[in-house]
């Protein structure tokens, strides 16, 4: 087997664990009365973008998505089917795959630091995702796209929370298990 074939395989792999992750933490759901209910999944795909980065998390992205789309319950609240891709909630899927792009980008600007690794998490975890499902939110369901940012207020003391969770559990992966990460540079900076 060559590096090439075993590299391949192993993001295979990479992207298939973190699809599954993805999933499962949408059975971890709060729902709200706007019709976005606060899942576990964002903390899913921060980590994707943390680990995987760039290049790689995106596709964990489109695995899930595929999935939904063919009807598969991968959602949140066990959702699946093409009407997601038309509900209030198509945006913020949108922007799981720019945010994971964003998260990987950011953290890879420079050496694997916790702060880095929580900023990355904080603007393309959240600031992105927002971005788009916020506009898309209030396209689909008629209302304002300031009452509809106002609402989605709601969500900011869970994302943080998650923000911290991701970057805890990425800081420990790395420390344990660096093999884990797509790009393979060095470990965490100890000072940092």
């Amino acid at each position: 087997m060559t590096v090439s074939t075993r590299d391949s395989s192993a993001n295979l792999g990479r992207v298939a664990v973190f699809a599954a992750l993805i999933i499962v933490l949408g059975t971890v759901v709060v729902p709200l009365p706007s019709g976005v209910p606060i899942t576990g999944q964002t903390l899913g795909v921060m980590l994707a973008g943390l680990v995987l980065g760039p290049r790689i998390a995106p596709w964990s992205i489109a695995v899930v998505l595929a999935l939904a789309a063919v009807g598969l319950p991968v959602l949140a609240g066990g959702r699946g089917g093409l009407g997601v891709f038309v509900g209030p909630t198509v945006g913020y899927m949108i922007g799981w795959i720019a945010g994971v792009i964003v998260i990987g980008l950011l953290l890879r600007t420079g050496r694997f630091t916790w702060w880095r690794a929580a900023v990355a998490a904080l603007v393309g975890g959240v600031l992105v995702v927002y971005a788009f499902g916020i506009p898309v939110q209030a396209l689909v369901t008629g209302v304002p796209l300031d009452l509809t940012a106002l609402s989605s207020l709601a969500f900011l003391p869970g994302d943080l929370i998650k923000v911290a969770a991701a970057t805890l559990i990425a800081v420990a992966l790395r420390r344990a298990y660096p093999r884990a990460f797509a790009d393979r540079r060095e470990p965490l900076a100890a000072a940092a």
